[in-house]
């Protein structure tokens, strides 16, 4: 099992994003976005996995995470409090993962860059 720990755990919520409609019984637009963020979080996060210098992957995981996070708010789901839950959490974890990742990758990038 390779990879930071911080891009398995962007898996796991982004996983758990995308099939939470599963216990929240939630369908329309709220589905559909939880579904997208967290299918792009998981693509995201195994490119970061396959190529651990990308610094880029990293800044996208953590905009996922926050545009998840909102996503209640700006799209008025907020009233469907299982949904809701999910999208704070799982866009908290996301967008911290993300922000976590990102010195390390700036590391890894730099070693492998030529001086």
């Amino acid at each position: 099992m390779k990879g930071r720990w911080e891009d398995w755990v962007a898996i796991v919520a982004g996983v758990a994003a995308a099939i939470s409609w599963i216990w929240t019984g939630m369908l329309g637009i709220g589905m559909a976005t939880l579904l997208i963020l967290g299918v792009l979080t998981v693509l995201a996060a195994v490119i970061s996995i396959t190529r651990p210098g990308l610094i880029a992957t990293e800044a996208v995981i953590f905009v996922l995470g926050v545009l998840m996070f909102i996503s209640p708010w700006v799209l008025a789901f907020t009233g469907t409090m299982a949904a809701a839950w999910t999208a704070w959490i799982a866009g908290a974890v996301i967008a911290v993962m993300g922000l976590v990742g990102m010195p390390l990758a700036n590391t890894v990038h730099r070693r492998a860059a030529p001086r």
